[in-house]
This record gives C-alpha cells, structure tokens and sequence, in this order.
C-alpha cells in the first residue's frame, strides 16, 4: 500500500455573476480543477475530483505522478493528513 499526498492550489476567484468563490486545482495531476463556494467546499471538491483522477489513471494502467517531490510525497505506510 502505498499514500501519496498531492499539493493543491486554491485561489480566490469570482463566478461571472460576482458571487464569491475559489478554484482549487492540483498542479501535477493536469486538468484536475474543482470549485467551491468557500475554502473548505473548494478543498473537499478537489480531493474528490483528484480521487476519482488517480482512480482512472489506475484503471487505464497509466502511472500515478509522483517524481516532482514539490508536487506529490509517496509514502509506504498509512497516513493522515489533516489541513488547518
């Protein structure tokens, strides 16, 4: 079992009619963006979408990204990660 731990970048951005909201993406997964009308809505939607991600490169036999060590940390045990 392996853990990997992607960066993420959440960035405070308008929708077109002015509300307030935030696009999170994670850079070494490319194409991988979510939403979220507050920090923490933006987060728990990119951790979804970057599961449902590695689960399809998964399932299309392709690797997991994990050489940018910026980007990714792969660990060999279980691990919590916990954001404040």
């Amino acid at each position: 079992m392996k853990t990997y731990i992607f960066r993420v970048v959440i960035e405070s951005d308008n929708k077109e009619d002015g509300t307030k909201a935030y696009h999170a993406f994670c850079p070494v997964l490319k194409g991988c963006h979510s939403w979220g009308y507050t920090t923490e809505e933006a987060l728990a939607n990119i951790k979804e979408a970057v599961e449902a991600y590695v689960e399809d490169l998964i399932k299309a036999g392709e690797p997991i990204p994990s050489a940018a060590p910026q980007e990714v940390e792969v660990r060999q045990e279980p691990v919590v990660a916990v954001t404040v």
